[in-house]
């Protein structure tokens, strides 16, 4: 069995994953605006070896009618939060391994400054830098927030590749590698390796040179979690991490197989991309203490956040459906994996399913021992490349998994016990810490561009 990677899930806001326990006594999530926190929380998976720390983040909130719900405010659903970029510049002072990898939208960036932000993340962390690429599923209220037009799913995924080609440019082409020279008795850099882009896209359009110098990555790991054959589409093009939600073992294995297939369609290795699913565990020494736990997590949390909460992923009141309306009545503009995940079930049971779980799967409730069983059964029978931990309660959600699962997987060879490589793509990708070849950023690269 091949060596699995893994990555912490964590929200710059007191709730994440569409539930809200931020009232368990033992969550700590409550003091996210505090550095204290981040700095606790990242020198844990440091010192775990863990390959990174994933910063997720929305820019809308929940609305139910053009209404939010006081109980989004009480229970802290959606606001506040804070910009993960910041966060993730602090912890790159406070750590030298850990990867960390933030969420940028291609719908609300400018690209061409989210291109200096990101290659400025990537210079001071020494090559540690991801990018989740969202085209935000919260939409609606977002655009509404920044006084832009709402734009249909599938149209977010045609603005993101043109999002994306002018990126590459900046990153790939405008500074060659070897371009600065730093030297006090000649020149900073080469003026024949600094070059001027252009732009002329359906949505953006840019004239003049990078901001910043190539960077130890020149792109960022690239991140995406799209399920929709439309985001499949746009994984298998651009995407080098690919996060699955928890879900059953066919259905995941379904996904990588079509996942690696439309890497292959777009001329891409189809090893170069690592697909990762997302998990929650529960342990205890017992299979009922686990439970015990878990009824604990569940209880922490009011019921009414249910319904505020998958509005602001998929625009829809629940509550305004008989609760034997089948899901696949009903449609959106906004997350449409979060209604194809629920084929063959109702507006009831989804409520339900949501209060337990949000857009987390089935969490693993149970013995140490079980949940590496379940997750090596699950890494091999659906050919997964790692787990993206998404903790219930945090810091002990992530401390248990550290503590009791990890050292399991370390013993059955199929975890890391030391950071291999430098760069966040060295170790997780396991490939060079620039782009393969295969990728389409690499076409823009400028010894390719002036050799055409």
């Amino acid at each position: 069995m091949k060596k699995l990677r893994f990555g912490l899930f964590e929200n710059a806001q007191a709730n994440d994953s569409g539930t809200a326990t931020w009232r368990h006594p033992e969550n700590k999530r409550d003091h996210f605006d505090r550095l204290d926190y981040w700095l606790e929380i990242a020198r844990m998976c440091e010192d775990a070896k863990l390959d990174f720390v994933f910063l997720a983040d929305a820019w809308g909130w929940s609305e139910v009618n053009g209404e939010r719900p006081d109980v989004t405010v009480t229970e802290s659903l959606d606001l506040p939060r804070l910009d993960p970029a910041i966060v993730a510049a602090a912890l790159a002072a406070s750590t030298s391994q850990l990867g960390l990898v933030i969420t940028g939208s291609t719908l609300l960036e400018q690209p061409y400054a989210f291109a200096r932000r990101m290659a400025t993340l990537d210079h001071i962390s020494k090559g540690r830098v991801g990018w989740n690429v969202v085209t935000t599923g919260t939409a609606e209220t977002a655009a509404g927030a920044f006084g832009i037009p709402m734009v249909a799913h599938d149209d977010r995924y045609d603005m993101a590749d043109d999002f994306m080609d002018l990126v590459y440019k900046l990153w790939e082409g405008s500074w060659e590698p070897d371009a600065l020279e730093r030297d006090k008795q000649g020149r900073f850099a080469d003026p024949a390796k600094v070059h001027r882009i252009t732009h002329e896209g359906p949505y953006f359009k840019s004239d003049g040179y990078g901001q910043t110098s190539y960077s130890p990555q020149g792109t960022p790991v690239l991140f995406q979690a799209g399920s929709s054959d439309r985001g499949v589409r746009f994984g298998g093009t651009h995407g080098e991490a690919i996060f699955l939600g928890g879900s059953s073992i066919e259905k995941m294995a379904e996904q990588v197989r079509g996942i690696r297939a439309e890497a292959v369609n777009q001329g891409r290795l189809p090893e170069s991309i690592k697909i990762m699913s997302a998990f929650s565990c529960v342990i205890g020494a017992t299979e009922a203490e686990a439970a015990a736990k878990h009824r604990a997590v569940l209880d922490a949390q009011d019921p009414a956040v249910a319904v505020a909460s998958y509005a602001m992923f998929t625009g829809l009141d629940l509550s305004s459906y008989d609760p034997a309306t089948p899901m696949t009545d009903l449609h959106t503009e906004l997350s449409q994996t979060q209604i194809s995940r629920f084929a063959g079930l109702t507006v009831g049971d989804v409520l339900k399913d949501w209060h337990e779980k949000g857009v987390r799967g089935t969490p693993f409730v149970g013995t140490a021992e079980q949940v590496a069983d379940e997750m090596c059964m699950r890494a091999e029978k659906a050919d997964l490349d790692g787990f993206l931990l998404t903790p219930l309660v945090q810091p002990g959600s992530t401390r248990d998994f550290i503590d009791h699962v990890l050292p399991i997987l370390r013993e059955r060879g199929v975890a890391a016990s030391e950071y291999e490589g430098e760069t966040l793509r060295e170790r997780l990708i396991g490939t060079a810490p620039t782009l393969g070849e295969d990728h389409p950023a690499a076409r823009f690269r400028a010894a390719r561009v002036s050799a055409s």
